[in-house]
């Protein structure tokens, strides 16, 4: 079979104590060239955004999707990846030949798929999936920085910094963190028993 239309599928945010998991598809077009774009991670913010922009006028197809804090919590943060994933998957607005995906497992999806360890630094589509993913979820975090002031969202993007674990201490917890990972568990536990001294 000629594969014709290849989806590159990544997500991010599996390790922060707060905020979604993100994913992105990306379809580009045959034969097309970025370049510079490899895995977001190894990426600067300038040029993520850069080829962000690059990406979003000049591929085939994107679609974003994302799992709640709800859906971790519920499903456990493997599965609410799988799941955002699937759901970047199944908003393309074209019917991918093949699905390629970063890691060593798959969302279940009706087309050919196909995992690929380090492949948002090797295959040119999961790459541009990768940046959008990222650059998506790190302005989402960057927004619920200035909706909640004082957890440094914007900065640590919810992973658990120094900062961040100290603000968790004095603040509590927001909606928008994940109750089912063990740091923010013990600091759920540590006010409870702050307020109700017997119960410890």
């Amino acid at each position: 079979m000629h594969v014709k239309i290849i989806a590159g599928v990544d997500e991010v945010g599996r390790g922060p104590l707060a905020g979604p998991v993100v994913a992105a598809a990306v379809i580009l077009r045959e034969n097309q060239v970025i370049p510079g774009l490899r895995d977001s991670k190894k990426l600067s913010e300038n040029k993520r955004a850069y080829f962000y922009d690059n990406i979003i006028e000049n591929a085939l197809c994107v679609s974003i999707a994302q799992a709640t804090v709800i859906e971790i919590d519920k499903l456990n943060i493997l599965n609410a990846s799988l799941l955002s994933m699937q759901r970047a998957i199944y908003g393309l607005a074209m019917e991918p030949d093949l699905v390629l995906v970063d890691g060593n497992q798959v969302p279940q999806t009706p087309y050919p798929t196909k995992a690929i360890v380090g492949g948002d630094d090797t295959e040119l589509a999961i790459s541009a999936a990768s940046v959008i993913a990222k650059v998506t979820r790190d302005r989402m975090m960057i927004n619920l920085g200035e909706q909640f002031s004082g957890y440094g969202f914007e900065k640590n993007k919810g992973y658990g910094t120094q900062q961040h674990m100290q603000s968790l201490r004095e603040l509590g917890v927001t909606p928008h963190h994940r109750l089912s990972f063990s740091p923010v568990r013990r600091f759920i536990e540590l006010h409870a028993e702050a307020k109700d001294p017997q119960q410890a």
